[in-house]
């Protein structure tokens, strides 16, 4: 399946391409936003080799798919988000994003992720989203509550990131869930299909 292209008021989602590579690696790269990722780049090379994997094929159980977030003005790189599709049957996916430091505290994160769910569930009929949030993540917190998922579970020291065991706080929606307390997206204006490009890793 191609990976689509989605549009919002001031986004454009669709896969990440080799192209990104030095716009991704500077703000992967950036200690404040992979103190909460599970990848953390040190060279550009491995931004080039992200974007290969994770971008293969779109919509394959047990596989992640990078979409690139970008400016729909300027066509800028301001972040990325990942979708995971579950095994067995593909039909629940985890979602995870990241935005550059310069855009943030814009709500840019939660126009991407509002639209991203809203093609999954409604175009894709997938039955669940679930997100995987470090609890020292305040933002990360507010935002997937803000956006109607549901607490479902604190995991006490569940996650190695390299170098110590992390707490991991998991987030899910239904989508009949979604559809009654969310309606429309905000925004969102169009849902066209685009060529696939690469392969998926965390979000």
């Amino acid at each position: 399946m191609a990976a689509p292209i989605l549009r919002t008021k001031r986004l454009i989602l669709k896969a990440l391409e080799e192209k990104d590579a030095d716009r991704l690696f500077a703000y992967r790269s950036d200690p404040e936003v992979y103190r909460y990722k599970g990848w953390k780049p040190r060279l550009r090379a491995e931004a080039v080799d992200f974007i290969r994997r994770n971008t293969v094929e779109f919509d394959r159980p047990g596989t992640w798919f990078q979409l690139g977030i970008y400016d729909r003005d300027s066509l800028e790189l301001v972040g990325d988000a990942g979708l995971h599709f579950l095994e067995p049957e593909g039909l629940q996916v985890e979602i995870g994003y990241t935005i550059a430091p310069p855009h943030q505290r814009q709500g840019l994160a939660g126009e991407a992720v509002r639209e991203v769910i809203g093609y999954l569930f409604r175009v894709m009929r997938k039955h669940r989203i679930i997100a995987s949030v470090d609890p020292e993540n305040a933002a990360s917190l507010a935002l997937a509550e803000s956006l109607g998922l549901r607490r479902e579970g604190h995991f006490r020291k569940s996650v190695w990131n390299g170098d110590y065991w992390e707490d991991d706080v998991i987030y899910a929606i239904l989508a009949e869930e979604w559809s009654g307390t969310s309606g429309a997206i905000p925004g969102a204006t169009d849902h066209s299909s685009g060529p696939t490009e690469g392969g998926g890793g965390p979000g």
